[in-house]
């Protein structure tokens, strides 16, 4: 039975923000056309365009071990990333489980040319709502802060692709509000956010979309 678990709250607030502060310190609208072109600008340009930097840190790790732990993942496990990014997640789960088969997809291909070295060739420049992969391919998958940036067409069609590769376990993590304080935060932070869903909102859509795996949210308290 799908359960909600957080395993990225922690990583999320090693963050500090500054709310109001994103919204007047330049035009939101122009970051964010810049933001969803998910190149050097998003990932490793100025602050008000995404990272402001996205460099490999380890605190990817924690969330790897208790993943591995949740999931009884083992050496021979095949792991994918469903908007991996540059791929520091993946990383970890190599290093905590050396020999496990990993692979990431993202749009981005500024951000797979710059990822991780050790795991770069496991990475593809595809789109999340049309996976390049066979059925049940995959002991684990999951997707963390992506899917959120879809349409509701696209994540739809995301969510059944993620549960068709999938051979049972899956976990997904999406941002989401509870509060109008939340949302209010929620909005004036995002650049590339296309669904805004309360959590009950968000479970609505797992369960029409087929969605039986795992979930957690991200707020902006």
């Amino acid at each position: 039975m799908a359960e909600e678990i957080d395993f990225i709250t922690q990583v999320h607030l090693s963050t500090a923000r500054d709310y109001i502060g994103r919204v007047n310190e330049a035009d939101k609208a122009d970051c964010a056309e810049r933001a969803v072109k998910w190149d050097y600008d998003y990932w490793d340009g100025e602050r008000k365009y995404g990272y402001g930097g996205y460099s490999y840190d380890g605190r990817w790790r924690s969330v790897a071990e208790s993943m591995v732990k949740r999931y009884a993942l083992d050496e021979s496990s095949r792991i994918l990333d469903v908007g991996c990014g540059k791929g520091y997640l993946l990383y970890e789960f190599t290093q905590v489980l050396p020999g496990c088969h990993v692979t990431g997809i993202d749009i981005s291909q500024y951000a797979i040319e710059n990822a991780k070295e050790e795991i770069r060739d496991s990475l593809k420049i595809t789109s999340a709502s049309d996976l390049p992969f066979e059925d049940a391919n995959f002991d684990f998958v999951y997707s963390i802060n992506t899917f959120h940036n879809l349409y509701i067409d696209e994540l739809y069609s995301a969510l059944s692709e993620l549960t068709r590769v999938s051979k049972s376990d899956a976990y997904i993590t999406v941002e989401s509000y509870r509060s109008e304080r939340e949302k209010m935060n929620l909005l004036y932070w995002q650049l590339t956010c296309r669904a805004f869903h309360t959590p009950m909102e968000w479970r609505w859509i797992f369960e029409r979309a087929g969605y039986t795996g795992d979930f957690g949210f991200i707020y902006f308290e």
